[in-house]
C-alpha cells in the first residue's frame, strides 16, 4: 500500500469537502448538516455505520479481510460560536466558525476511511472511525462512550489515535506528540459573592462584594503558587467578573468565573476543595457570603508512551525526519479525547497548519476569529491516519 500517494490523489476532493464544511459550521452536540455531509462522503464504502441517539455522532466500522485487533481513529466535527474574520472566500457568515480546525479533522478522517476501504482486503483486523460532535465544551466523547463507542467492533480497541491541527506554534506539515501528559485537565470555578449594597461614598455602611471578590481573585493566584509544585503546574485564569450598575453604587453581588488547568490527576483533585476554601476564607474575613462551585470538565490527556513513540516513528518513516518535532511539554489546552485515552492506550498528535507565508510563532492561534489553516496538510493528515491504523494492525499481528 502506498497510502501517501493514494491520499495525494484525493487532494482535490479533500479540499472540496473541507471548504464545504467550513462554510456551514455547527456548534454543540447536534450537527445535522455536518453529519449529513459526512454520511454522503461515506456512502458506498464497506462500513458498518451507527448514528448517535443523543447526538449527531457517526461510528463507522471497517472490517478487515482477516480477523485481528481493533484500532480507533477520532475526528471531531463541531465548530465554535465565533464570528469569522478571516476574509476567506469560503468563510462562514452565520456567526459560527471552524476556528479550531475540526473541519480539517473531519475531512482527514473521511479520507482515511476512503483509503482504508480501498485496501480492506489487506487488513487483518478492524478500524473504528469516531466522528464526534461536541468537543468544544460539550463533552461529546463522554456521550459517545456512554452510547457504546468502544463496543462498536464487537471488542474494545487495542489502540486509539487522534490528530489536531494548529494554526500557530508548529510549521506547516510538521507533526508533534509526546508520551505521558499531552494536554491539560480543564475545570471551571464559578463564584458568587453576596454582600450588602450601599452608597459608594459610604463603604463602611455596606458590605462590598466587589472588594471581597477582587481579594479572592488575588488570593487564589497566591494560593496556587504556594500550594503546587512548579514542575506540576496549575493555571487559573479569571475570564469574567461582573458587578454593579453605576460607579457610585456598591452592589449586592459580584460574580466571577475562572478556567483552571492542571497536568496531573493529583493536582486536579486537590484544586476542587482548595479553591472553594480560599473563597470561603476571604468571604469570612470581609463579612460577606459566597457560593463557590468547582466543576470538573475534562481529565488530563495522557498519551501512552509506547503508542506515542510508535506514532512518532510512523511520521518519520512515512513522511520524513523533518516532519516530526517532539513536544517538549504538555499543551495548555484540553481535550475530551482524554476520556478515550483513559480507557484505551493511544496518542494524540498535533499537526502544524499555519497558512502560506505566516510565521508560526505569530500567526493567529486556534479559537481566534482570524485563525486560518493550510489545506495542503489534508493529504498527509489523511495518509497518517491510515498509516497509523494499518501499521498498528500489522504490529499487533506480527
Amino acid at each position: 500500500m502506498n497510502l501517501r500517494d493514494d491520499a495525494r490523489a484525493l487532494s482535490d476532493d479533500l479540499v472540496r469537502l473541507r471548504r464545504s464544511l467550513h462554510r456551514t459550521p455547527e456548534v454543540g452536540l447536534d450537527l445535522p448538516r455536518t453529519q449529513e455531509a459526512v454520511l454522503t462522503e461515506l456512502d458506498g464504502l464497506p462500513l458498518e455505520l451507527t448514528l448517535g441517539e443523543g447526538l449527531s455522532s457517526i461510528t463507522a466500522v471497517l472490517r478487515g479481510a482477516a480477523p485481528g485487533p481493533v484500532v480507533l481513529l477520532r475526528g471531531d466535527m463541531d465548530a465554535l460560536p465565533v464570528a469569522e474574520r478571516t476574509g476567506l472566500d469560503f468563510a462562514a457568515d452565520n456567526g459560527r466558525m471552524h476556528a479550531c480546525g475540526h473541519d480539517l479533522h473531519t475531512t482527514m478522517l473521511t479520507g482515511a476511511a476512503t483509503l482504508l476501504s480501498a485496501h480492506r482486503d489487506q487488513l487483518a483486523g478492524d478500524v473504528v472511525f469516531m466522528f464526534q460532535p461536541g468537543e468544544e465544551g460539550f463533552d461529546g466523547a463522554r456521550h459517545m462512550l456512554a452510547e457504546g463507542l468502544l463496543d462498536a467492533a464487537g471488542r474494545r480497541p487495542d489502540a486509539a489515535y487522534a490528530v489536531h491541527v494548529m494554526s500557530a506554534g508548529l510549521p506547516t506539515g510538521v507533526f508533534g506528540t509526546r508520551g505521558g501528559p499531552a494536554l491539560a485537565a480543564a475545570d471551571d470555578l464559578r463564584v458568587t459573592v453576596r454582600g450588602a449594597g450601599g452608597h459608594g461614598s459610604m463603604p463602611h455602611r455596606a458590605k462590598d462584594p466587589v472588594q471581597a471578590g477582587c481579594a479572592m481573585v488575588t488570593a487564589l493566584q497566591a494560593w496556587i503558587t504556594r500550594t503546587f509544585d512548579v514542575f506540576d503546574p496549575v493555571i487559573l485564569t479569571v475570564g469574567t467578573f461582573h458587578a454593579g450598575t453605576q460607579q457610585n453604587v456598591i452592589p449586592d453581588t459580584a460574580v466571577f468565573e475562572a478556567t483552571v488547568r492542571s497536568f496531573s490527576p493529583a493536582a486536579q483533585a486537590r484544586l476542587k476543595d482548595g479553591t472553594v476554601e480560599v473563597c470561603r476564607g476571604i468571604a469570612a474575613a470581609y463579612g460577606v457570603e459566597v457560593d463557590a462551585e468547582f466543576s470538573h470538565l475534562y481529565p488530563v490527556t495522557v498519551n501512552d508512551h509506547t503508542e506515542a513513540e510508535f506514532a512518532a516513528h510512523t511520521v518519520r518513516e512515512t513522511l520524513g525526519e523533518e516532519r516530526f518535532a517532539p513536544l517538549p511539554r504538555p499543551l495548555h489546552g484540553s481535550e475530551d479525547f482524554s476520556r478515550v485515552l483513559a480507557e484505551i492506550p493511544g496518542a494524540m498528535l498535533t499537526l502544524g497548519a499555519p497558512p502560506v507565508g505566516a510565521d508560526p510563532e505569530n500567526a493567529p492561534n486556534n479559537h481566534s476569529p482570524r485563525a486560518e489553516f493550510d489545506d495542503t496538510v489534508l493529504a498527509d493528515g489523511t495518509a497518517l491516519y491510515a498509516e497509523l491504523a494499518t501499521r498498528r494492525l500489522t504490529r499487533a499481528t506480527a
